[in-house]
């Protein structure tokens, strides 16, 4: 599935998605963590099996690229057609410029403010990552190659509505569980 981006008027990428064929829609849409079959290719759009929960834990692993700017890795409600949908419970963004790690949400297409405190910065050039985003009652715990990043104190309810993973930017994507 080859997706295109748009710069809209303000200067902000799109995502344009294009919509599955007649062939692929006899395939069930099993998810990223479940279908072997599933490229892994950055623009990543993928489901997540039953919604989030408390005690849900989502891998990410990846390989940061050789002259990164920036990734983002977002949990939505619902695939959207296009970026962002309306509810994006956590959208992470990793800038390379200025070593940020920022994270947001978006509740009825209005974005929150952004939380940037972090203890370190763990992503380097060319190496391979894992990124554990792991859901509690009130909160995300985000765990980066096994040390624990920052906390993220839930915005949009009910967590089972959170069912898409997006993923785009500066990485290549090994594996998803």
């Amino acid at each position: 599935m080859a997706e295109s981006q748009q710069v809209t008027a303000q200067g902000r990428k799109r995502w344009s998605l294009p919509q599955r064929s007649e062939t692929n829609q006899s395939k069930p849409n099993r998810g990223p963590d479940r279908d072997p079959e599933r490229t892994l290719r950055v623009p990543f759009r993928g489901e997540v099996s039953g919604g989030i929960k408390p005690g849900k834990k989502i891998v990410v692993m990846g390989v940061v690229d050789s002259h990164p700017d920036r990734f983002y890795i977002a949990l939505t409600c619902g695939p959207g057609t296009r970026e962002p949908p309306p509810n994006v419970a956590l959208e992470l963004c990793v800038r390379f410029r200025d070593r940020q790690v920022l994270r947001r949400a978006c509740m009825s297409r209005s974005w929150g403010d952004v939380e940037s405190a972090v203890p370190f910065f763990p992503f380097i050039k060319d190496q391979p990552f894992k990124i554990e985003l792991h859901c509690e009652q009130s909160r995300f715990l985000v765990f980066v190659d096994g040390q624990q990043l920052f906390d993220f104190h839930h915005r949009v309810t009910p967590l089972c509505d959170i069912n898409t993973l997006w993923i785009k930017g500066s990485v290549t994507i090994t594996k998803l569980a």
